[in-house]
């Protein structure tokens, strides 16, 4: 999408590109942020918007190392998924942790953020991010329970089904950010302080066909045993609320009602 927005200057979000993907997502999709930029378009259909109200820039920043929007281009960033680790002491990932610190520091462009990027938000907002060693990996479609806010930002649901697909958690929550929702699992499935932050930590963005991929690919790793592969796979068909996730990325970065 790129335009004019009634006009008015188009909504522009970047996406920083955490990971390369795999192949028949890739064959697909092309480029991995095209994920990610796919569940957007979506969202702003959902939400009322129409072709070219939406600007979307990919930005790879595994192997373009520092390398991001000014923020004076962009009114929303939003961090995609990864399997590298959010923890990791690197060149790539200490930039990126940096560059959201520089957004967190202004109050004008918002931030969006699934999985690896939901940890990056709360790695640069000073909580411990790391493996959750005692729960271990949280795969496929999964309930999470929201709280009060949780409820009132996702339209009055009590649960949020959601692909999951990560073993790394935030281990707490930040000073004055607001509980969106928890698992069995996982205490912090959601992150949000309104006008500047939304996160989850499951892939709205994801697929069936994209999850399914994974799951075969780690499973003939040996990352997944045979059991977690089979039960990841007996749920990976259930309907989702992913769609409803992206319009609410939408409304978050537009400023709509209570985001």
């Amino acid at each position: 999408m790129g335009g004019d927005m009634n006009g008015h200057r188009p909504l522009r979000i970047a996406i920083l590109e955490c990971d390369t993907g795999l192949p028949k997502a890739l064959a697909k999709y092309e480029r991995y942020g095209a994920i990610s930029s796919a569940l957007l378009e979506s969202g702003a259909e959902a939400a009322g918007l129409r072709h070219g109200d939406v600007d979307i820039s990919l930005w790879d920043v595994v192997n373009n190392v520092g390398e991001f929007p000014k923020l004076g281009d962009v009114d929303g960033v939003f961090l995609t998924g990864s399997k590298f680790d959010s923890f990791a002491d690197i060149p790539w990932t200490n930039k990126l942790v940096d560059y959201v610190k520089e957004i967190l520091a202004q109050d004008r462009v918002r931030l969006v953020g699934v999985c690896f990027g939901h940890q990056i938000i709360g790695r640069a907002m000073g909580v411990k991010v790391g493996r959750n060693e005692n729960q271990g990996w949280e795969v496929s479609i999964t309930d999470v329970n929201l709280t009060a806010e949780g409820k009132h930002l996702f339209d009055g649901k009590d649960t949020l089904s959601i692909y999951q697909m990560h073993k790394d958690i935030v281990f707490d929550y930040p000073p004055g950010v607001q509980a969106l929702g928890s698992t069995g699992r996982c205490e912090v499935q959601g992150m949000f302080v309104p006008g500047r932050v939304l996160t989850v930590q499951g892939h709205p963005e994801f697929t069936e066909e994209i999850l399914v991929e994974i799951l075969e690919v780690r499973h003939e790793q040996g990352v997944f045993g045979d059991e977690i592969y089979e039960e990841a796979m007996a749920r990976v068909g259930k309907k989702h609320d992913g769609l409803m996730v992206g319009k609410k990325f939408i409304e978050f970065l537009l400023g709509r009602k209570q985001a």
